[in-house]
């Protein structure tokens, strides 16, 4: 892994409106933004929305804030993540960042995965601020190569105002609540090399959408990530007046985010009370946001159960002895053979002693008796 190099290039300044408009934000504007959404992934371009399938949803919500060595923060929990297919290729990402009440991201981590049975892809980037600025940790694995890692920094000059990925969807939540952008909203961001960039957001107005069978009206933002190279990526992305995403749409891309669940024109933001019906049964394979959960366990699962065997190396000389014994003998009854087996092994063997000695007495049960016949043969 290389060494945290601090970058120096141009900082991008945040205009005086984006600053105002940020000191306005208040914790009533904020709860309006704390719910979860799921919308489809289809096909854009006047191409069948069924050949493409796949979820994007997002999530936010209040969480205590921990690092090592500093006093718990409460600040808003964003997660976020997709699953689909890109040319029959299954493709997922998913995003977690804290941020503050004020959208300053103390931590954040994106990762991009491509399956490909042979050759699978997978990018993460890291995000944590500290009291010198912020690290940024790039990561590239491929296939079963060994990951390659770069980090480099920001000082705390460059971050004023800097607005990440997670907190920019808390903006645009309550853009769509308030229904009205001010003009020259600009904010220093970082783009995916990891450069320090702008985004900008504008409102297109007022359009009428489809939500499944019905037409409603959904306000329109523009939000665009302008880099130094020159090279801008521009999503629209269209709200209802709770701030719910109907339709999002990066310009150029074959794929649309489309709300098709009119149970969602309903909705007013903030808490949604309990129904008084039970939800239906759900497919946690189906669900993005299960399905991200479950790998994220299996991978500390993983980890854990890795570094118990390795603190126990007795454990392979042990189920070692076990098959060699249980192959043997082919009793006919395995679960009596193996609490025998462990039974007299406890016994025998003083702690300590490995099990696949050659002094060690044998563990192995003693086989029953051979009565002659009586005849003799």
């Amino acid at each position: 892994m290389e060494p945290a190099a601090e970058r120096r290039q141009e900082t991008p300044a945040l205009t005086e409106a984006a600053a105002q408009f940020l000191s306005l934000i208040g914790p009533e504007e904020l709860e309006r933004c704390l719910f979860a959404e799921t919308l489809k992934l289809v096909a854009a371009g006047g191409q069948p929305r069924d050949q493409v399938g796949g979820h994007w949803w997002v999530a936010a919500r209040w969480a205590p804030y921990e690092r090592a060595g500093e006093p718990v923060r409460s600040c808003l929990l964003v997660q976020g993540g997709s699953r689909s297919r890109q040319d029959g290729v299954p493709c997922s990402s998913t995003l977690k960042a804290y941020v503050t009440p004020q959208l300053e991201t103390l931590e954040q981590e994106e990762q991009e995965r491509l399956e490909l049975r042979a050759h699978p892809v997978e990018r993460r980037t890291h995000m944590v601020r500290h009291q010198h600025g912020l690290t940024v940790t790039k990561t590239l694995r491929e296939g079963e190569a060994e990951p390659q890692c770069q980090s480099f920094s920001y000082g705390r000059a460059e971050l004023r105002g800097l607005l990440l990925e997670g907190a920019s969807l808390l903006l645009l939540r309550v853009l769509a609540c308030q229904r009205a952008v001010p003009p020259g909203l600009i904010f220093p961001a970082i783009d995916t090399e990891g450069r320090l960039c702008t985004s900008s957001y504008h409102a297109l107005g007022i359009q009428q959408q489809e939500v499944g069978s019905a037409e409603v009206e959904v306000f329109v933002i523009e939000r665009a990530v302008h880099t130094s190279t020159g090279i801008s990526t521009i999503w629209h992305s269209s709200f209802l007046p709770s701030g719910h995403l109907a339709q999002r749409v990066q310009v150029g891309c074959p794929t649309l985010v489309l709300l098709q669940d009119e149970s969602v024109l309903g909705k007013t933001g903030g808490v949604e009370p309990q129904p008084p019906f039970p939800k239906q049964p759900l497919d946690w394979e189906e669900d993005i946001q299960l399905y991200s959960w479950f790998l994220d366990r299996k991978e500390e699962l993983q980890a854990s159960h890795a570094a118990y065997v390795q603190q126990h190396p007795e454990l392979r000389a042990l189920l070692a002895d076990f098959l060699q014994a249980l192959l043997l003998q082919q009793p006919c009854d395995p679960v009596s053979f193996a609490a025998q087996f462990f039974t007299r092994l406890t016994h025998q063997q003083p702690p300590g002693t490995p099990f696949a000695s050659a002094g060690a007495a044998s563990p192995l049960p003693r086989p029953l008796p051979h009565h002659s016949p009586a005849n003799g043969e």
